[in-house]
């Protein structure tokens, strides 16, 4: 199998851009973009939080978060045998963000609809997602699939979330 190019955040060959698996795991494109491919997933992920959050409220957005984790663990892998299928060995293509997005969502879950607590749940969440604590650092290594690609953001994002709701309450931000 051949390594992918550093530059590589492009589809695999077989994989259009339509196809609902490619649309999915790079959340529309965004992890196609040349530099930080994470960060501009979690970008990408802010406006939908914010819609989702002002419809259906805190637990709304938690609920799609879980959903986007689910397809997003089935996307991640139909990403991965098409990287297979091509002889590309890459088990964690930096062009997947649909897991950003997921952990985002779920870290924005106990953030009021504020522009200051969605900027600081998404400082936090990037933080989190790149110094990978441990369980995620366990996981990022060791489970490599789909599964293990969506895991390791969700744990960020329990961290995130976490701090978020400790910050929120010290400073009195309901």
């Amino acid at each position: 199998m051949t390594q992918v190019p550093p530059e590589g955040h492009r589809l695999p060959p077989g994989l259009s851009a339509t196809h609902p698996a490619a649309l999915l795991a790079t959340w529309f494109g965004s992890g196609l973009l040349p530099w930080a491919p994470g960060t501009w997933g979690s970008l990408c992920a802010l406006p939908f939080a914010a819609l989702l959050h002002y419809q259906f409220n805190e637990i709304g957005l938690a609920v799609a978060a879980v959903i986007v984790f689910v397809i997003g663990w089935l996307a991640s892998n139909v990403y991965i045998e098409a990287n297979r299928a091509a002889e590309i060995d890459d088990a964690d293509p930096k062009a997947i963000v649909v897991d950003e997005v997921a952990g985002q969502w779920l870290t924005l879950a106990v953030a009021p609809l504020d522009p200051m607590m969605f900027a600081l749940g998404f400082v936090l969440f990037r933080f989190f997602d790149i110094v990978k604590p441990w369980p995620a650092n366990m996981i990022d290594k060791h489970i490599k699939s789909g599964l293990g690609i969506m895991l390791d953001d969700i744990v960020a994002g329990i961290y995130a979330s976490a701090v978020l709701l400790l910050i929120r309450i010290f400073a009195g931000v309901n």
